[in-house]
């Protein structure tokens, strides 16, 4: 959840930061992406190390990188100071991450598919919520989140250095560390069945945690960054609801609901936007909050499973690449149509995109259904 809500908090901070840097959607989206591609090259590197290191050692290193990553949040002076900030994140979440994941599934691996997705939304939502809060009513709005985010790492490496070792080291640590994507053989069928929901969901998300402040700012005249902030925090937030209340519907079933979730929340959303309504937007947002929640639940409950406990972390590494991939790219193409069609207009693409997307899966896994 602390990994989640720091990858988080600087959503509801971009308003601020554009005001005393000047900086464009663009360079926004290119901020966004930097985190996302630095923890996509931890994923493709250090993702399953902890498989032959151990997970404390993993998730400790994790937790240091991600103090750091605060501090320079903290004195941050310009765009660059930004994009290292969230680099140093990025590496330390995509560490993190896989590893956490598979902690859990060593622990208890009847609840570790739920357990890793509501975890994942709730810190998404409390770093999105209380960001925006301390923003908007709190002194010092560029320093505080960070800081109370920093002493949240440190006491939480402090307890976890006496945390019980729950992975059997091995040799190999150096070969695993070389650029790969590895899905185990039993889980290719399903990992390539859900790809379509998976981009669908991850790419909405990507929109809302880069572009969705300013698309709210913009359709409806408010500046107080809690409106942005309560948006992009409701879509984890209903998220994370959806995942434990239908956490015992058969994940075929989920993937569904989050497909329809996904088309029809999207275009509520559309509607708000045109028509200036936070409450349409809102609306549409709880929506696609179900099929958000859904689709990612719904994805790792049908796919880990297939993963023997020595594959685990290359697992989850594999479904984060390709979820984190759609999370940045569509974004950082929307921040760069923003400046030539509108912000308004490039949300409008971004929208129809994702329905569309949606849309195929729900052909997709119909005809899976109707040929079986």
């Amino acid at each position: 959840m602390t990994f989640s809500a720091s990858g988080a908090a600087p959503t509801p901070l971009y308003q601020e930061y554009q005001s005393h840097f000047g900086l464009t959607p663009f360079m926004v989206t290119v901020i966004f992406a930097t985190y996302v591609l630095s923890l996509l090259l931890a994923l493709l590197t250090v993702g399953s190390l902890s498989d032959y290191v151990g997970r404390r050692p993993a998730i400790l290193s994790a937790l240091a990188m991600n103090v750091v990553a605060m501090l320079i949040f903290m004195t941050a002076q310009s765009a660059v100071a930004l994009i290292v900030a969230r680099a140093v994140q990025g590496f330390a979440t995509g560490l993190a991450a896989t590893t956490l994941g598979a902690t859990i599934l060593d622990t208890d691996r009847e609840h570790a598919p739920v357990l890793n997705s509501v975890t994942a939304f709730a810190g998404l939502s409390a770093g999105t919520l209380g960001a925006g809060l301390l923003v908007t009513f709190a002194p010092a709005p560029e320093q505080l989140i960070f800081a109370v985010l920093l002493v949240l790492s440190a006491v939480e490496a402090a307890i976890l250095w006496f945390m019980p070792e729950t992975a059997e080291r091995k040799p190999g640590a150096l070969a695993s560390l070389r650029p790969r994507v590895r899905v185990p053989p039993a889980a290719l069928g399903t990992f390539a069945s859900i790809a379509p929901v998976t981009i669908a969901s991850w790419a909405l998300g990507g929109f809302y945690f880069s572009l969705m402040p300013a698309v709210v700012r913009i359709a409806t005249g408010t500046t107080l960054p809690i409106i942005g902030g309560v948006v992009v925090a409701t879509l984890t937030f209903v998220g994370a609801v959806v995942v434990v209340a239908f956490r015992k519907v058969a994940p075929k079933r989920m993937l569904r609901l989050g497909i329809v979730g996904l088309a029809v929340g999207v275009m509520i959303t559309l509607a708000g936007v045109q028509s200036q309504l936070v409450w349409i937007m809102l609306f549409g947002t709880v929506v696609s909050g179900m099929g958000f929640g859904a689709a990612f639940s719904g994805a790792l409950r049908s796919l880990l499973p297939w993963a023997q406990p020595n594959e685990r972390a290359a697992l989850l590494s594999a479904f984060y690449v390709e979820g984190y991939l759609a999370f940045s790219v569509p974004a950082v193409l929307a921040g760069f149509l923003a400046p030539l069609v509108g912000l308004t207009r490039a949300a409008d693409f971004y929208g129809t995109g994702v329905i569309l997307l949606a849309l195929v899966s729900l052909a997709a896994t119909t005809f899976r259904r109707t040929t079986r």
